[in-house]
């Protein structure tokens, strides 16, 4: 009789981590990244330069959700997996309607700035560098932008456009001003 009952606790026991484990297991979402940039930095010490590598990585599904991330390691698979690290805990929502945005948006960081217009369908994606991959990777489609800030730094670029895209407002938002 205990040897039963022994049994049957073991059985339950082992249901019940089986159980734990598929709670707690998250939903796999799939994201699509994109390596911006990757450099060698150094520092100089007493005995001499120490490498670093620096990766920028930008990630998105295509369906309005897009992050940034940059982050330095050892080697370059560990900037590279720090980054995406980051990139996916700075996730924005970006609204999309009719694959455009919804108005025109500027944003400034550091040195750079951005300008960002919605276009009528068809039109397609005139935006250059650091732009095109974060709105392609936010599944923007037809979008026309303008790189106004005098640095070339993509860092700076990617920051800017990702603040612009924080600024837009969805479509069915409409301005409420006291009177």
């Amino acid at each position: 009789m205990i040897f039963i009952r022994f049994a049957h606790k073991n059985i339950m026991f082992f249901q019940r981590q089986q159980s734990r484990g598929m709670r707690f297991r998250k939903k796999e979402e799939e994201f699509e990244s994109k390596l911006l940039d990757l450099t060698r930095v150094a520092r100089m010490t007493a005995g001499g330069r120490r490498l670093r590598f620096r990766a920028a990585v930008v990630i998105g599904d295509e369906k309005g959700k897009v992050g940034f991330g940059v982050a330095k390691g050892l080697d370059v698979a560990r900037a590279i997996e720090k980054a995406t690290r980051l990139a996916n805990k700075n996730l924005i929502e970006v609204p999309i309607v009719n694959e455009t945005i919804s108005h025109q948006v500027e944003a400034k960081f550091g040195a750079a700035k951005i300008l960002l217009k919605p276009q009528r369908k068809g039109r397609g994606l005139v935006a250059g560098g650091t732009v095109r991959i974060i709105c392609t990777l936010a599944g923007i489609k037809n979008i026309s932008s303008k790189i106004i800030g005098k640095t070339g730094n993509k860092i700076n670029n990617a920051k800017a456009t990702i603040k612009a895209l924080k600024e837009l407002k969805s479509a069915g938002f409409e301005s409420h001003t006291l009177s």
